[in-house]
């Protein structure tokens, strides 16, 4: 049995070699970067993206508030000066 496989393993690989090189990594039916393409590796980077863009959403929005308030503060010290020279 064994001396049945060794022949048949030979005869594939001289069959491999009259036709040219064969690449034996790839796997029938799949492109290559296939696990860019599954379904759990794309629903990973879109929670990964998500997760930056609210954090950086959220950033913008704290750096609006705190220009809102200086605003705020400038121009209530702008309505007293305006008060006292009246």
């Amino acid at each position: 049995m064994l001396a049945l496989r060794r022949t048949a393993v030979v005869a594939a690989s001289s069959r491999r070699a009259a036709v040219g090189a064969v690449r034996m990594y790839t796997v029938p039916g799949r492109a290559e970067g296939s696990v860019a393409q599954s379904k759990g590796f794309s629903k990973k980077e879109k929670a990964h993206e998500d997760q930056y863009i609210h954090q950086h959403e959220q950033d913008q929005i704290r750096k609006l508030r705190d220009e809102v308030a200086k605003k705020q503060a400038e121009l209530e010290k702008l309505e007293k000066n305006a008060e006292k020279k009246q």
